[in-house]
């Protein structure tokens, strides 16, 4: 992962932790996750200032879907951990999220599914997970991460690529 991938998960931590830590019990703070987790329409999400301020904090590179569903994604999060995500869904017997239930959410095509499925298996890890790693994940959903989401599923080190495919990433 390059520095500036993990520099744009830094920011959204930083942004989670400012605005939305379910810890920081402030009205503000409580009244915004109420309202994301709530919204039905990108633009519900994207009427809220401080998701255009993550908007900006980020470079003004991400598109709104993606921000929307990082924005709600990160609503449900309620507390920040060294765990990734998928960490979480395989760590225990039976596993925290069934495999059925994981194969669907990696396969997600697009962000919104993605959020969607990830806003439903939160609650499964007491809403514990890396919030940078995650908010890596949701911006660059694609390949990389569902590899590495399998191989953190089942607890595995992930293979070494071969030449060939690192020419091609």
């Amino acid at each position: 992962m390059s520095d500036a991938t993990k520099n744009l998960g830094q920011i959204a931590l930083g942004w989670w932790k400012q605005h939305l830590r379910p810890d920081d019990d402030t009205g503000p703070a409580r009244a915004l996750r109420a309202r994301l987790r709530q919204a039905d329409h990108v633009t519900d999400v994207l009427a809220e200032g401080r998701v255009i301020e993550l908007h900006d904090r980020l470079g003004h590179h991400t598109a709104a879907l993606t921000l929307a569903a990082l924005a709600q994604v990160l609503a449900h999060v309620e507390r920040h951990d060294g765990r990734r995500i998928a960490q979480g869904f395989g760590a225990g017997d039976p596993k925290a999220l069934s495999p059925l239930r994981f194969q669907r959410l990696i396969r997600s095509d697009d962000r919104q599914e993605l959020a969607t499925g990830l806003r439903r298996a939160l609650p499964l890890v007491g809403g514990a997970c890396n919030v940078a790693a995650l908010a890596e994940d949701t911006l660059f959903w694609g390949e990389k991460p569902r590899i590495r989401w399998c191989f953190d599923y089942y607890g595995a080190a992930p293979p070494r690529p071969v030449a060939a495919e690192e020419e091609t990433e």
